[in-house]
């Protein structure tokens, strides 16, 4: 009998453990495990991956405390964009939104695209418009904005560095149980259902400052988000750009497929050997079809957490 399992990610980074209270670290704790548990439930009432994953991520794409949907990042205008993918492993069909704007979860656009539409990806206004044909929630896009990420961008600028930064880079909330000088702002989900099929799912709100129209590994299939029943499902966090080059999520199951690798042995390959030759930082949450979990990082720290049906949920924020 196959065992579900739900994995998550809130983004990875490094420790500032002067700057951490038991009471702030049980605040993302708390998150983690209730969306664990909230998502958890579906699969374990025989839900299917894909609608597990993508109900996962649109709850984090809720919380402000991670950067996806509200609480999102701003870019160098002041502005949200935001991007989010989803894949199937029974069929590998997948679904995908880029600089989105209004979109009140990402993540439901990405899965509209996959379930009612011929292509793939698609970005901006035509996200929008095809979004709002299939009735999703469109927002002003102030929803998305928080003091902290807009103290966040102000600090940035103030600068006069004109550099992008990763997630709440700035400090604006320094109480953070990551530093958040060095946190890489990510959402995502995998899991394997009681039928046996994978599906991953991932959303983000970029970069701080980040140069309007830029977009990251988050909504590009095979690098931020991928999904195969012969192999495994995989969720990144981390330099989108050094996850692009290295098609990280394909490479993990294609380690798996044609080289024999088990789980473990491939995501760890990827994130500490070849990521880390590009000087790329960050992490990944993967599943594999015999319900195996991994859930490495190159930062100190990255928020995650899984579940089994009928088992309390196990969360983390630090490295072990």
């Amino acid at each position: 009998m196959i065992e579900p399992v739900l994995a998550i990610h809130g983004g990875a980074g490094a420790i500032s453990r002067a700057k951490t209270t038991p009471e702030l670290r049980q605040q993302y704790e708390a998150a983690l495990a209730h969306i664990l548990e909230s998502a958890g439930a579906m699969l374990a009432q025989g839900a299917t991956a894909v609608d597990t994953v993508a109900e996962a991520v649109r709850l984090l794409e809720e919380c402000p405390l991670f950067n996806a949907g509200h609480g999102a990042v701003f870019t160098s205008e002041g502005k949200h964009e935001l991007d989010a993918s989803i894949m199937d492993g029974a069929t590998l069909d997948s679904g995908a939104v880029a600089n989105v704007t209004i979109v009140r979860n990402p993540v439901l656009a990405a899965k509209a695209v996959m379930e009612n539409s011929a292509h793939v990806f698609f970005v901006g206004e035509g996200a929008e418009n095809f979004a709002r044909s299939h009735g999703l929630e469109l927002v002003d896009p102030s929803f998305f904005s928080t003091p902290a990420r807009r103290e966040q961008l102000e600090q940035v600028q103030r600068s006069g560095s004109g550099e992008m930064l990763l997630d709440h880079d700035a400090q604006a909330l320094s109480f953070a149980p990551l530093d958040e000088r060095r946190k890489l702002g990510t959402v995502g989900a995998v899991a394997l259902d009681s039928h046996g099929n994978l599906a991953a799912a991932t959303s983000t709100g970029g970069m701080t400052n980040k140069q309007p129209g830029r977009v990251g590994d988050a909504p590009l299939v095979g690098a931020g988000c991928y999904a195969n029943n012969r192999s495994c499902a995989v969720s990144t966090t981390g330099t989108g750009e050094a996850f692009i080059r290295l098609v990280a999520a394909y490479d993990v199951s294609a380690q798996m497929e044609y080289g024999g690798a088990t789980l473990v042995d491939a995501a760890e390959s990827v994130v500490h050997e070849k990521l880390s030759k590009i000087g790329g930082s960050g992490g990944l949450i993967a599943v594999d079809a015999q319900g195996h979990v991994t859930m490495p990082f190159n930062t100190e720290g990255m928020y995650r957490g899984y579940i089994y049906p009928g088992q309390s949920p196990i969360v983390a924020i630090h490295a072990q």
